[in-house]
């Protein structure tokens, strides 16, 4: 959420900035320096008038004392009339707060200066590519051919126990989603992440807190009995355990990351690109957060962008990254790149990773801080990743790993699944 005095002070760069989302913030902003002023100004009348109150109060108390009850009284009455005044000024505040909040939450993030103008996906800027693309043998299968052939993910069982969008993974097919996790994990916690285990449900404020609430409200899964959500990503668990909290700039950087079952309604989605492992409705991840100084966030994202890097080399798949357009920006970030598998069989890219900063967009929203030396506090930075999402990166596997008899396994994942290829049974 964007903070107000930001948006006083650098109104007309948000402006400018927010066109690359081709989101027109005039009015908006008109709006929220209006309510921000009513806020303000209640805010004083309030503050004034309790003041005056509490002074009358003592005065009274005074004269009690000194036996002029018939002046105590004249001021009683007019105490009285001040306490309507304060109500009345308090449910002016309360309404005014929250009409501003409610605004706030609709305006997405400010794109960074390198961020591409752009309306979708196809304005996005190529940065990197690394990789050939192997060449299969003729008759080679897309993914949900070869788990079908190979019997390692039941699409169909998956479909009968609950529906479409939620695999069975049997046999070798469980072992290499294992080793993946396992194996991401571990090169997350050599690079210095602490791993968690978080709850795969969150309540409201931690929805909003993260930015998944209102925006994405659709897309999850919503318990209503409990009023809880299932959740996208283990970023909002993970980045919620510092809501409310007061950092030290000795406590920075925070590493961590965690592996959850991710849920994702996907409404209006159909067609041929969500066959198979390309969307689910269920799929496993493996996250990483950081929370940052302000003046270190973008050193981080870059770091983070080389070390999904280094993993996608040690898999050896062929991949891409994507500065995304403005136009393809997720709402809360103001900076994002796209990790892309290319999947041979399937002949496109499949995205496989976000990395996001989000600057201090989702630490005013769960007001997390960090205090220096001198006692002076401001907003953290914080950043996401995927690192990895699991269903593309094993759809790239199976397909650009595929010979006529067999899946090889990726060499660095053998010490983890015990299997240097799978057979036909």
């Amino acid at each position: 959420m964007l903070h107000v005095a930001d948006i006083q002070e650098h109104k007309e760069a948000y402006i400018k900035a927010l066109k690359k989302r081709n989101f027109e913030a005039v009015e908006l902003f008109d709006k929220v320096l209006e309510l921000d002023e009513k806020r303000r100004t209640t805010q004083a009348q309030l503050d004034n008038t309790l003041a005056e109150s509490n002074k009358l109060s003592k005065e009274i108390g005074n004269l009690y004392k000194s036996g002029e009850a018939k002046k105590a009284s004249i001021l009683k009455e007019r105490t009285g009339n001040l306490k309507e005044d304060s109500k009345n000024l308090q449910e002016t505040l309360n309404i005014a707060v929250v009409e501003l909040d409610t605004l706030l939450y609709t305006i997405p993030n400010i794109p960074q200066e390198s961020v591409p103008a752009g309306t979708s996906a196809d304005d996005n800027e190529e940065v990197f590519r690394l990789g050939e693309v192997p060449v299969l043998a003729e008759g080679a299968l897309p993914h949900w051919e070869l788990a079908k052939k190979y019997d390692i993910i039941d699409f169909e069982l998956g479909n009968k126990i609950t529906g479409a969008g939620f695999p069975v993974y049997k046999g070798k097919g469980a072992r290499l989603q294992r080793a993946l996790i396992t194996y991401f994990l571990d090169k997350n916690i050599e690079a210095g992440y602490t791993e968690y285990q978080v709850p795969l449900m969150v309540n409201e404020m931690s929805g909003f807190g993260t930015g998944q609430l209102p925006d994405k409200e659709g897309q999850m899964y919503h318990v209503t009995n409990d009023d809880l959500y299932l959740i996208p990503t283990s970023e909002v668990p993970v980045t919620n355990m510092f809501r409310d909290v007061l950092l030290e700039e000795k406590d920075l950087p925070i590493a961590c990351t965690a592996y959850t079952p991710c849920f994702r309604r996907e409404a209006g989605s159909y067609g041929a690109h969500v066959r198979g492992l390309n969307r689910l409705h269920q799929f496993e991840k493996v996250e990483i957060v950081r929370i940052e100084q302000p003046e270190n966030s973008n050193t981080a994202l870059e770091g983070m962008v080389d070390h999904i890097k280094e993993i996608l080399n040690e898999l050896k798949l062929p991949y891409r990254i994507l500065r995304l357009c403005g136009g393809d920006l997720g709402f809360t970030a103001s900076l994002t790149y796209d990790f892309e598998v290319f999947s041979t069989a399937q002949d496109r890219w499949l995205e496989i990773s976000s990395v996001s900063n989000f600057k201090t967009f989702q630490a005013n929203r769960l007001k997390l801080r960090i205090k220096d030396k001198q006692g002076n506090k401001r907003l953290a930075h914080t950043l996401n990743g995927s690192s990895l999402a699991l269903p593309r990166v094993l759809a790239g596997i199976l397909e650009n790993y595929q010979a006529e008899d067999h899946i090889k396994i990726p060499e660095v994942l053998i010490p983890y699944c015990g299997l240097e290829r799978i057979d036909l049974a």
